[in-house]
């Protein structure tokens, strides 16, 4: 198994039993090892203990290079990862070094993790509220790390490209999906309602003539199924990209085959508009179509009054709750059991309610899209919206992988580096190890007969 280097982690190829990392990886794996040795151990309950840890780690965290305050380690373990890593390092002031004799056992970037422990390993804090102060200030350190180290707002970016794609294939997916159950033309005028009101002064006619085009086509039958099919296809590209993120966050390749991959994105893409169509739903239902229904069905006025107000509550969780389905389902990680609502999921829903409403202050208040863009305003801040969304996403999904890297911490499992959960299948990233190696085997043979074919005369 050969992991697959931290991104702007160190490549460290030397044999010395004892290495300095360089700063500020030093100080976050230091971090990462002392919560494991001590905050997860009989020595966490010492009186003092974990908070001096934590000063220890930021004077580490303040320390120039070369300070002497630098933690080394001498982890055998942690040594023979980096020395792996480091097989093709070239040293500093000499040749490139030998290649192994089997290319495939160091060339690809999977990460496998085929012999890291269950997710349920009793050894782990049951939730997070089990984590101690030291492992939760430990996690919400390195989520803001690492979501600046992957470059998350340009993974959003792509969301934001895949999610336009998605767009019109998931509003026809919603409305063959109401169509099912009733007019549909009567929840997208409502819907169109609410946005209009949320938009302002900007012009979204254009969005709204398509949107009304795809709600009054007429199909039934064969022509509603199928429809609903390769819009479905068409919109699982948007859970695609975003299961491409949580790999990278969760420090994994995909290695589900098409045949297995596919299936999951698509089922995962049909619960997430069904959950949207609620959703939508529960919004339509309120003021005077909340009034009429509940007049019909023989509620009180006391009753219609409730659900006004408790429908907010119940929007919440449903949107939680595909953020929780997003998160579980699409990383190629056996995670621990599904949460109806995960601490990232609540934070994700959190970030996003703050940057909507600091979004649309600021768009009331100071922006001039209109003077700027003209005719496509509310197209450019409909994007820009959907960005700040992504981003809190990938927020949200960082602060749960490394909240999990924190209960493996204080398990006694060696997490820092990389987080220790077994992949769901390892078939594709083994495959493409395989080409990997033979395109390099192919490489160091043209290398050596200088460009010239194998078995030519000098």
């Amino acid at each position: 198994m050969v992991a697959r280097p931290r991104k702007n982690g160190p490549i460290c190829g030397c044999a010395t039993t004892k290495t300095a990392l360089p700063r500020p990886d030093a100080a976050v794996h230091a971090v990462g090892r002392s919560l494991r040795r001590v905050a997860g151990g009989p020595l966490g309950a010492v009186p003092g203990l974990p908070d001096r840890l934590g000063t220890a780690a930021r004077r580490a965290l303040r320390a120039p290079p070369g300070d002497p305050r630098l933690v080394t380690t001498d982890d055998p373990d942690h040594l023979d990862r980096f020395r792996t890593r480091g097989a093709h390092a070239a040293p500093a002031d000499g040749p490139a070094s030998t290649p192994p004799a089997d290319p495939s056992a160091t060339i690809g970037a999977a990460v496998d993790r085929a012999d890291a422990p269950d997710p349920e390993d009793p050894r782990k804090p049951p939730s997070p509220p089990d984590l101690t102060r030291p492992s939760w200030r430990y996690a919400l350190r390195m989520t803001v790390r690492e979501f600046q180290t992957d470059n998350a707002t340009d993974l959003a970016a792509a969301l934001t490209y895949f999610a336009v794609l998605a767009l019109f294939p998931a509003v026809l997916a919603l409305v063959s999906v109401f169509g099912l159950f009733g007019d549909a033309q009567v929840v997208v005028d409502r819907v169109m309602a609410l946005v209009d009101e949320m938009a302002g002064d900007l012009d979204l006619q254009q969005v709204q003539t398509v949107v009304e085009d795809l709600a009054s086509q007429d199909r039934a039958g064969i022509a509603l199924i199928t429809g609903l099919v390769v819009a479905l296809w068409s919109a699982s590209g948007y859970v695609a990209a975003f299961s491409r993120a949580m790999n990278r966050i969760y420090e994994i390749d995909e290695g589900r085959p098409f045949w297995k991959l596919r299936p999951v994105l698509l089922l995962v893409t049909l619960v997430t508009v069904l959950l949207v169509a609620v959703t939508l739903a529960a919004m339509v239902l309120s003021g005077p179509v909340a009034e009429a229904i509940g007049g019909a069905i023989g509620l009180s006025d006391v009753a219609v009054t409730v659900w006004d107000i408790a429908k907010w509550l119940v929007i919440a969780v449903l949107v939680a709750l595909t953020i929780a389905l997003l998160y579980w389902a699409t990383p190629n990680v056996r995670q621990p059991r599904f949460r109806w609502i995960s601490v990232g999921s609540f934070v994700a829903l959190l970030v996003w309610a703050l940057g909507t409403a600091g979004f649309a202050f600021y768009v009331a208040t100071f922006g001039r899209y209109g003077e700027t863009y003209g005719a496509l305003a509310g197209v450019i801040v409909f994007l820009l919206w959907l960005w700040i969304t992504n981003n809190a996403l990938l927020f949200g999904a960082e602060l749960d992988a490394e909240l999990e890297r924190a209960r493996e911490l204080q398990a006694g499992i060696a997490a820092e580096e990389t987080l220790q959960l077994p992949p769901r299948d390892t078939r594709a990233s083994a495959k493409r190890r395989t080409k990997g190696a033979q395109a390099v085997a192919a490489g160091r043979a043209l290398r050596l007969a200088r460009g010239r074919r194998a078995g030519a005369a000098s």
